[in-house]
């Protein structure tokens, strides 16, 4: 896996190893709209210890995961998965992501067990950049660019995707996903 440094829907952003906004600190992004209007993504990182059938009306039988998207508008529930050729009105991010679609339909689907857990993942709120800020802040260096991958996306423990994606990449990303929280302690 290869650096890109063109911002664009279906990019990641990995946060640099001393990022110091604790909202991003050791997370990746999924990028599902960038214009010149501002740009919008989810966290992929940070999963929560609540889940989506705390949040919905209806009886949601299996127990699915709620993550960060990000800190914005944290009381918006938000999904992405790849089910794209089932789910109506979703939109495509890249190769096998989608982004949104029919809510009741995936709820339904979710409760005939028709849906696996790794096939979507459900955010509360989002991360958004306003026209122009997300570009300063990789021209800062707190953002790494890179390809997303529907497969790792979906299939990759929260707890080891900031290493693990940092470790797919050449030269020194590579040996960035071993550095430490703190700089101190090496």
């Amino acid at each position: 896996m290869t650096t890109e440094h063109t911002l664009a829907k279906g990019k990641l952003l990995i946060a640099e190893p001393f990022l110091g906004d604790p909202n991003f600190k050791r997370s990746v992004i999924l990028i599902c709209e960038h214009n010149n209007r501002g740009s919008i993504g989810f966290t992929l990182t940070q999963k929560t210890e609540l889940c989506l059938a705390n949040f919905v009306d209806d009886n949601l039988y299996p127990d699915i995961p709620l993550y960060i998207g990000g800190p914005v508008e944290s009381n918006t529930i938000h999904f992405l998965h790849r089910l794209g050729h089932i789910i109506d009105d979703s939109i495509k991010i890249h190769d096998d992501t989608y982004w949104g679609g029919n809510f009741e339909q995936i709820i339904n689907l979710l409760n005939v067990g028709a849906v696996k857990e790794n096939d979507i993942r459900f955010f509360m709120g989002y991360s958004g950049w306003t026209s122009g800020q997300l570009e300063e802040e990789v021209d800062d260096k707190s953002w790494i660019i890179s390809q997303a991958n529907s497969e790792f996306i979906f299939d990759t423990p929260t707890k080891d995707f900031w290493r693990g994606i940092l470790k797919q990449m050449d030269g020194k990303y590579k040996m960035m996903a071993n550095f430490p929280l703190d700089p101190r302690l090496n």
